[in-house]
């Protein structure tokens, strides 16, 4: 028997009160309540994700399925999905609009189909509009189908026929299901068609990719639940007036999480990147003052960054501060870190900072190179290029040990670095390649005073 279930839900959290509100009482948000009407099935049986009856099991008895991976073309995508794509699992891809996601699974889905059965369906575009960038991007197999459909009634019909062992689905906010009253896009729409859709993927043994749109502060928008229904999180980040792309895992229970993967806008597409370090340093200038180099660590990939800094005398009673690609509150405490225990001056001066590349750190171990940075601006003295910065800075002016320390080296190493600047608890112990120079340091006062006397 249905139950009918009329409630208020904000299309900007997804939070469900019983009655309209003018303002959200969970997030804030101004007139963002829609009425939904839900009709509830009253079932007595618990089904699990794959379709069976749900009955308590010993952890021992329990069968482990070991399916292996499937591998892409893209060894840069491999790596963010934790070595291959899991069947069975559901991966939500997120990013600006016109970053290239589509582009993206387009690419990976011609190469799926050369592995299996691979169904694509658009919400957005039509199947001649997806042909001709397909065309663009290379041959297509016979086992790639394009569906243009928003009633998940009909996908799901098609999902039952062809019986795919790849799903696409661009994006999940314009796919709709006739049970829920609401708009296209709404809170209980994303809901409901994504619990649908992983009933499906583990039920069917089908790995499913999802396109989600991104709110103006750059999260997904829809429900929050949405990404704790998925398997996997991946956002695709970038400038469009920059051709790199970065493919982020923030979620991934396959796999390492915030591992990146680097990308190439080209006109056939996207292309790999396989040696991020070079492409980010290329362009440094050498002689120049506020440049330090960072070999930071995302996932378990190590990479050599730029971080360039510009102090000014300010023009007005407050200093300015302003990052690109760094934590805002991070650089403000290295700053007042350098001013009370490197006694550099810096509360009359203006700060800029950014990483080159368009690449986004945040792990502690850049703080030495920011501060080195920083201070080679105020200082009008250049680093050297052919020296690199590691270490974690504490509010004392200490120097903190870094994780991973021995992969950083070797990444140095490898791209003709000599001198290496890290923490001193960091290197007992630790093998050292014979082409570079690694100095340990206890305090950010002892660090200065080597790179600039």
């Amino acid at each position: 028997m249905a139950k009918k279930k009329s409630s208020f839900v904000c299309q900007e959290c997804g939070s469900k009160y019983p009655k309209y509100y003018g303002r959200c009482p969970s997030c804030g948000e101004w007139s963002s309540f829609l009425e939904e009407v839900e009709i509830q099935e009253v079932k007595n049986e618990r089904i699990s994700l794959t379709g069976e009856r749900s009955k308590p099991m010993k952890l021992n008895e329990v069968e482990h399925l070991d399916t292996p991976r499937i591998e892409t073309d893209l060894d840069e995508f491999n790596r963010v999905l934790g070595g291959g794509v899991v069947p069975g699992s559901l991966v939500l891809i997120g990013g600006d609009p016109g970053i290239g996601k589509s582009t993206l699974l387009l690419q990976v889905s011609t190469q799926l189909a050369q592995r299996g059965r691979v169904l694509y369906v658009s919400g957005e575009e039509s199947a001649q509009q997806i042909k001709l960038r397909a065309e663009r991007l290379g041959d297509i197999d016979s086992d790639f189908y394009l569906y243009a459909e928003t009633n998940m009634q009909s996908i799901h019909a098609e999902i039952e026929r062809l019986k795919p062992e790849f799903l696409i689905i661009d994006s999940i906010q314009t796919i709709i299901t006739p049970e829920i009253t609401s708009t296209q896009g709404s809170v209980s729409q994303v809901r409901e068609v994504t619990g649908e859709l992983m009933q499906i993927a583990k039920t069917n043994n089908i790995a499913t990719f999802i396109v989600g749109h991104v709110t103006k502060e750059g999260t997904l928008a829809g429900p929050r639940m949405l990404e704790h229904m998925v398997d996997t999180v991946l956002y695709f980040e970038g400038e469009r007036q920059n051709i790199f792309r970065i493919l982020r895992a923030v979620k991934n229970r396959f796999g390492s999480t915030n591992e990146i993967g680097i990308f190439e806008m080209q006109s056939e597409g996207l292309a790999q990147v396989t040696n991020p370090s070079q492409v980010f340093l290329e362009e440094r200038l050498d002689g120049s003052t506020g440049s330090a180099i960072v070999c930071a660590l995302e996932g378990t990939r190590p990479i050599l960054v730029e971080i360039q800094a510009l102090t000014t005398p300010t023009m007005f009673g407050n200093a300015k501060r302003t990052t690109s690609g760094l934590d805002f509150n991070r650089i403000s405490l290295i700053i007042a870190v350098l001013e009370k225990r490197a006694g550099l001056l810096l509360q009359n001066q203006d700060a800029y900072l950014k990483s080159a590349g368009g690449v986004k750190l945040d792990e502690p171990a850049i703080d030495l190179a920011v501060a080195v940075a920083i201070a080679s601006s105020y200082k009008e003295q250049p680093t050297d290029a052919r020296e690199c910065f590691v270490g974690e800075l504490g509010l004392t002016g200490e120097i903190r040990s870094v994780t991973r320390i021995e992969q950083r080296i070797n990444e140095a190493s490898k791209l003709g670095f000599k001198k290496m600047y890290a923490p001193k608890n960091s290197i007992t112990g630790i093998k050292i390649p014979k082409n570079i120079e690694l100095i340990g340091v206890s305090t950010l006062k002892e660090c200065l005073k080597i790179v600039f006397g």
